[in-house]
């Protein structure tokens, strides 16, 4: 049976093989900036179970202060990593109690109550890894089997440091002089070798499942404009079946060929990005918006009736229409024509409502672009409403 120092040996070498890896990891994806907060948080716990260890054989006030000490900091760093990695603001509220804890557990072990430092210390890293725990099961918004775990293993870890300061409270041990030696000491090291053991294999998993989530992002989204791409546009609605208060608008800027002739490419992108900053400014649940390539955007809304869906269309273009862009030669204001497509009460698909939504689009172009079209409205005769008069 392993002893208490090979138990701490045990911990110490585990850790390093982790902190190694997500250093590694780290090096070949900077942009996962939690892994290296997470990776710094192992070595300082690794630096305290071997100083742990070292005060074991040979205790001394001013060793147990620095153990103590980054005891209760490798678990802050971890919990601000996690902090890091959901995204969840306000660091501060960690930091702030952890680091006064921290100080008076320093004040009463320099007084000489080191058995009181340890229970403050045990305390620390209790809540800290509550707060871990809690954490990624109430922010986490990816696999909640993985959060799950995340949390399980952290609570577990967080009972078992609350259990060492248990035993020692109630035994009134306030002075130890030594390191503490009893079950819950000896629990806390099989347990946190196991559970850091697996939050760090959980922590490679994490970091797979955000690389996921970041190259799939990226390739559903126009880099230009920020917005939705086509291949979103499939993925989001391929598969769905537009109703009758379903809608797709298509948008194409008018005389866009020539904006870029004469004005250059660069302004031309100012353009496409302006008329992206319109769209999403009529962002609202239900309706979403894409850059389909080129001047060509579609946005599909939901929930809407066919007045509402032009009026919103016609908005957009009106909108559009007051946006100036300088240039050297001049200001420059574009205009865009649209076409609204729609779904059927039986259902539509999507590649039925953007061929319609593209014949309403070319008829606006025929009339003279700068306007938007309803297929349904020209059904019943109505004439052709601009969007927009050029200035």
């Amino acid at each position: 049976m392993l002893d208490f120092s090979s138990l701490l040996l045990a911990a110490a070498l585990s850790g390093i093989c982790l902190s190694v890896t997500m250093f590694a990891i780290w090096f070949t994806a900077p942009k996962a900036g939690f892994v290296l907060t997470v990776a710094c948080g192992i070595l300082v716990l690794v630096a305290h179970v071997i100083l742990f260890w070292r005060y074991t054989k040979d205790p001394d006030p001013l060793l147990c202060q620095i153990v103590l000490a980054l005891l209760s900091l490798g678990f802050l760093i971890l919990c601000l990593s996690a902090m890091q990695y959901l995204g969840v603001p306000g660091y501060r509220r960690a930091v702030a109690p952890a680091l006064a804890a921290m100080a008076i557990c320093a004040i009463v072990t320099f007084m000489g109550f080191d058995g009181v430092g340890f229970i403050i210390t045990y305390t620390t890293v209790t809540a800290l890894l509550s707060a871990i725990g809690a954490m990624f099961w109430i922010n986490g918004s990816q696999d909640r089997r993985i959060l799950l775990v995340v949390s399980f293993l952290s609570g577990t870890c967080a009972m078992s440091f609350a259990f060492c300061g248990v035993v020692l409270l109630t035994k009134g041990q306030w002075t130890l002089a030594i390191a503490p030696d009893n079950w819950a000491e000896r629990l806390n090291s099989v347990v946190a070798v196991a559970c850091m053991t697996g939050l760090g294999a959980l922590t490679l998993s994490l970091h797979h499942l955000q690389a996921q989530i970041e190259l799939k992002a990226e390739t559903m989204t126009d880099p230009l404009t920020g917005l939705l791409n086509r291949r979103a546009l499939t993925s989001l609605y391929g598969e769905r079946s537009f109703g009758p208060f379903m809608s797709i608008v298509m948008f194409d800027l008018d005389h866009f060929k020539r904006t870029n002739d004469v004005y250059g490419h660069p302004v031309g992108d100012q353009v496409l990005c302006r008329f992206a900053a319109v769209i999403k400014k009529y962002a609202r649940p239900g309706v979403d918006a894409f850059r389909l390539g080129g001047e060509e955007f579609a946005v599909v809304m939901s929930r809407m009736t066919d007045e509402k869906a032009y009026d919103l269309a016609s908005k957009i273009g009106v909108a559009f229409g007051a946006e100036i862009v300088p240039t050297q030669l001049g200001k420059l204001r574009s205009t865009v024509s649209g076409g609204i497509g729609f779904g059927e009460a039986s259902g539509s698909s999507l590649d039925n409502v953007l061929t319609e939504a593209d014949a309403a689009l070319y008829a606006a172009k025929r009339a003279g672009r700068n306007c938007v079209i309803s297929r349904k409205r020209m059904g019943k005769a109505e004439p052709i409403k601009p969007a927009l008069r050029s200035a």
